[in-house]
């Protein structure tokens, strides 16, 4: 692993010895190896000086110390002989005896290992293809083992994380944000489950993924994406709520638990061969923010002002002042009418759009999901598109505003002045 190292095996025991002379001297430096378990190959990190792995009839083991101690390195390997390895571009390559190859990810963060377990460690990832491709290691749960007994199995697609926490945190939280060169978020995670999040069968935003809470090494894999968008519980839109995915650049991550914080870069970069240009990125980032940003603001909307409708019809029931109620009704009813040209009740599932038509909103998603492409490009009909609903969206918004700044309002001062509860917001 140095120009003046040398390996021999011994033919009749598993020792493994080293020599620094061109072999005047040879140190045993099998402590840890099983007996028997021949070594067939070692190869060292390309960070670190002194990790070493190697290849055993037994298995995969690493030395942290050039060798003075090995430790296993199986994981989910299957029983086997290992024949060669390669340490190749943060990956570890390795062939077995008649048990295919087999390869590990992200060794970069081996090569960061201190051995200090008791603190909070954010390691630095290897950098992110910014690329479109589907893989089970994209999921951070442990049940995923990367393996497939059919098919080979992709790398994740996105910024793999791996930070140390120095006890398990259940009863405390975990937060994770990434800010781009202008340090503005772009994206935050939990370890806290969104308890408001109301499933929707496939038709609305998928949960937010949470940070694992688990005394050691976690793994949590970040999409590249933008937040996910807010969905309308109770009704089914078939389309894709997740954010698009950033631009190619440097982001700073900051891992925060019980007061202290830790930081590192990671990089996002194009994918290779494609020509495309940062300005190209960059304008399609700004695009779909703002779609993004106009999305959000609508089903907020759409959400605020549905609970003001059921808290309305309960209170009209108590009402026994007939103008009050007069009043009250007329509120009702814009309402609904401002909610129904925005958002189909009806649908609760995929075939429903052949019966009840969609609305404004889920044309929006529409025209999100189709300027959302692999490569960045915002094409003219996308922005002709753009400018044929923002221009619908000017006047709902505004009957939107004068709902929840003027008409609710008043409304709810003579609630008030009646003695009767008034509708919060």
């Amino acid at each position: 692993y140095i120009a003046t190292t040398r390996y021999k095996f011994n033919d009749y025991t598993p020792a493994l010895y080293k020599s620094t002379d061109y072999g005047k001297t040879w140190a045993n430096i099998s402590s840890g190896l099983p007996y028997g378990a021949f070594t067939r190959v070692v190869r060292e990190d390309q960070e670190r000086k002194g990790l070493l792995y190697a290849g055993t009839e037994k298995g995969l083991f690493i030395s942290w110390n050039d060798g003075k101690n090995w430790e296993s390195l199986q994981l989910n390997l299957p029983k086997t002989p290992i024949t060669d390895l390669k340490v190749h571009q943060g990956d570890l390559i390795v062939a077995t005896s008649g048990r295919s190859f087999w390869i590990l990810d992200n060794i970069t963060t081996l090569a960061q290992h201190q051995g200090n377990a008791n603190e909070l460690i954010l390691f630095k990832p290897e950098d992110a293809l910014h690329g479109f491709w589907g893989s089970p290691m994209n999921s951070s749960s442990k049940s995923v083992d990367g393996t497939n007994p059919y098919e080979g199995v992709n790398p994740a697609n996105g910024m793999v994380l791996y930070y140390n926490l120095p006890k398990a945190m259940d009863s405390s939280e975990v937060t994770l944000e990434i800010k781009n060169s202008q340090g503005k978020v772009v994206r935050s995670f939990s370890s806290k489950k969104d308890e408001s999040y109301v499933p929707h069968n496939g038709g609305g935003p998928p949960p937010a993924p949470v940070l694992g809470t688990e005394k050691g090494l976690n793994r949590f894999v970040w999409d590249l994406k933008t937040p996910i968008l807010p969905g309308i519980p109770g009704v089914y839109i078939e389309a894709n709520f997740t954010g698009h995915k950033v631009p190619p650049g440097n982001y700073t991550i900051n891992l925060m638990a019980e007061g202290k914080t830790v930081s590192t870069q990671g990089m996002v970069i194009p994918t290779p061969n494609t020509g495309m240009t940062q300005e190209r990125f960059e304008e399609q980032d700004r695009f779909m923010n703002e779609l993004e940003a106009n999305l959000t603001d609508m089903h907020n909307k759409i959400n605020t002002l549905y609970k003001v409708q059921g808290q309305l019809k309960d209170l009209m029931k108590e009402l026994d002042n007939a103008d009050l109620k007069k009043e009250g009704q007329a509120l009702l009813d814009k309402l609904k009418a401002w909610d129904e040209e925005m958002v189909q009740r009806k649908s609760q599932a995929y075939d429903d759009v052949e019966n009840f038509p969609n609305k404004f909103t889920a044309e929006y998603l529409f025209l999100m999901n189709q300027s959302n492409s692999s490569l960045p490009r915002v094409n003219q009909s996308s922005i002709d598109r753009r400018n044929e609903l923002d221009a619908q969206w000017v006047g709902l918004k505004q009957r939107a505003e004068t709902l929840m700044k003027s008409a609710i309002p008043e409304f709810n001062k003579k609630l008030w002045d009646n003695g009767v509860g008034a509708i919060r917001m």
